[in-house]
């Protein structure tokens, strides 16, 4: 039996997979921070994400289809999740919604940064983005020219470097 959904409107149905406050926020912070692990997810969350929605939250998101998880190799009681091609596809979204965070709201510097230098990137860097994404969780060859720092690198260093100027 299908789930009910409210309508077929691809808008709804969008926000009834992402449409709550967190859900955005693990898969930014998969994707941005390299957070692929619970406790990671947990601890190194801005906006202080409490244990009990950031396991609803995984489970609603493996349950969607835009994660996976697979043993931890290191550590027998832990798990690392992956991306999944339809959460890798969700970069332009992030980035306009980013974009438009940047130019509506009261966005701090240093974590706009990564906005900034994905909008001004535009299509071609987020297709970077994702083609490194592929790689890095789905195990897809590297596809394009080898670039000698990638995407995350580059938007990463920018942030820390912000984040450690003088004010």
């Amino acid at each position: 039996m299908q789930d009910a959904h409210r309508s077929g409107c691809p808008i709804n149905l969008t926000l009834e997979v992402l449409g709550d406050r967190w859900s955005l926020i693990v898969i930014r912070d998969i994707i941005f921070g390299d957070r692929r692990r619970y406790r990671e997810l947990l601890t190194r969350s801005e906006e202080g994400i409490a244990s009990n929605v950031l396991a609803d939250r995984l489970k609603r998101l493996l349950a969607a289809g835009l994660l996976t998880k697979a043993d931890d190799p290191r550590h027998r009681q832990s798990v690392i999740y992956s991306l999944t091609e339809p959460a890798i596809q969700l970069v332009p979204l992030l980035a306009q919604m980013g974009a438009w965070g940047r130019r509506h709201t009261p966005a701090s510097r240093e974590l706009s940064i990564r906005a900034q230098l994905l909008e001004e990137g535009g299509p071609p860097l987020w297709a970077e983005l994702m083609d490194e994404l592929r790689v890095r969780h789905l195990n897809a060859e590297a596809c394009g020219p080898s670039v000698s720092e990638s995407v995350l690198q580059r938007l990463n260093a920018a942030y820390e470097a912000i984040r450690q100027a003088p004010n």
